[in-house]
C-alpha cells in the first residue's frame, strides 16, 4: 500500500537528514543547531519522497542518489523557516513546535534560512553517483524552482498580494511558484536522475504540475478544517493574514469540486504510457485528494 511506502520512505529521507549539517568549526556550532532544528523536526518529506516515486516507476534505484534528493527537504526547510519570520507571516508554531526564529531570534533563523538553501547545492555536488551532466541539470533545475522565476516569487507575491482579491488566474500563478515549484522540480529531478524519455518526461511534469496544484488546494482547505494537533499549526491563519485561497475563491465545497478536477487530470497526465509503473504515481494522487494533514 501507498501509506506504508510513503512511511518507509520518509523515515529513510529522516534517517539520511541527520547524517547531514556537521559542522567544520565549533565556533558555528549555534548556527547548525539551529538549521537542524527546523530540519529534523519533521513533516512528511513528500518532496524527497516524489523524487523516489519517480525513480521507481522508472525501475531505476534511488539510494545511490539519496543525499542528492535531500536537497529538496533541505531547500523546503529554508523556505518553512523564512516564511515563520515576523516579517513575512509571523508564526509561532510549525510541525507542531516553536518556530525557528521563536527559539533562537530573529536573525539566527534568517541565517539558518540562509544556511540551508545554499547546504541544499552542496549536497547535490557531494554525490558520487550521479554524472556530472545530471548534477548540473539538477543543480539547474533546483536553482530555477526555488529562485525568483519560482518559490521567492509566489512567496513575495503572496506577501504583496495580502488583504487583496486575486482572480483564479492570478491564485494559480502565486501558487505555481510558492508551492508547484519544488513539487515540480521533485519530478523533474528524478527524471534526469531515472534517464527517462521525453515522452514520459513531458507527461511526468504535466503531473507534476497538477499534482503541485493539488497540494495546494488541499492545503487551503485543511487550514479551514484542521486542527492543530493535526497540522502542527494554527488553523485559520490563511484568513487571519488575509490572504487569497481557493477556498475564499471557491468556498469550501466549491475548493472540494476544483480539487477533484485537477486530481482527474494529475491522473489524465500518466494515461497511456509505457515501461513505466505509474501505480504509486497516481495511488499519490488519491492520498492528496483525502489527506488530513
Amino acid at each position: 500500500m501507498l501509506t506504508d511506502t510513503l512511511q518507509t520512505y520518509k523515515k529513510v529521507v529522516d534517517d539520511q537528514l541527520t547524517k547531514l549539517l556537521k559542522t567544520p568549526n565549533k565556533e558555528y556550532a549555534c548556527l547548525y543547531k539551529a538549521m537542524e532544528y527546523s530540519l529534523l523536526a519533521g513533516g512528511k518529506r513528500i518532496r524527497p519522497i516524489l523524487t523516489m516515486l519517480t525513480l521507481d516507476s522508472l525501475h531505476v534505484g534511488w539510494h545511490p542518489y539519496l543525499d542528492l534528493i535531500c536537497s529538496l527537504e533541505v531547500i523546503h526547510t529554508y523556505s518553512l523557516i523564512h516564511d515563520d519570520l515576523p516579517a513575512m507571516d509571523n508564526d509561532d508554531y510549525r510541525r507542531g513546535r516553536l518556530t525557528n526564529h521563536k527559539v533562537y531570534g530573529d536573525g539566527m533563523a534568517t541565517l539558518a534560512g540562509d544556511g540551508l538553501l545554499t547546504y541544499a547545492f552542496e549536497c547535490i555536488t557531494d554525490n558520487r553517483a550521479a554524472k556530472n551532466e545530471q548534477k548540473l541539470s539538477c543543480i539547474e533545475i533546483l536553482a530555477k524552482a526555488a529562485g525568483p522565476a519560482g518559490m521567492v516569487g509566489g512567496q513575495a507575491y503572496d506577501l504583496h498580494s495580502e488583504g487583496q482579491t486575486l482572480s483564479l488566474k492570478e491564485l494559480q500563478v502565486l501558487h505555481a511558484g510558492k508551492t508547484g515549484a519544488l513539487f515540480l522540480a521533485a519530478i523533474h529531478m528524478g527524471t534526469i536522475l531515472g534517464k527517462a524519455s521525453s515522452e514520459i518526461k513531458d507527461a511526468y511534469i504535466s503531473y507534476a504540475k497538477a499534482l503541485g496544484l493539488l497540494f495546494q488546494i488541499t492545503d487551503d482547505m485543511l487550514d479551514v478544517t484542521g486542527t492543530m494537533e493535526e497540522l502542527g499549526k494554527m488553523p485559520g491563519s490563511d484568513e487571519k493574514e488575509h490572504k487569497a485561497t481557493y477556498t475564499s475563491i471557491f468556498g469550501l465545497e466549491g475548493a472540494k469540486a476544483y480539487a477533484c478536477e485537477t486530481a482527474e487530470k494529475a491522473k489524465q497526465s500518466l494515461d497511456g504510457l509505457e515501461a513505466v509503473d505509474t501505480s504509486q504515481l497516481v495511488a499519490l494522487i488519491e492520498y492528496l485528494l483525502h489527506r488530513s494533514a
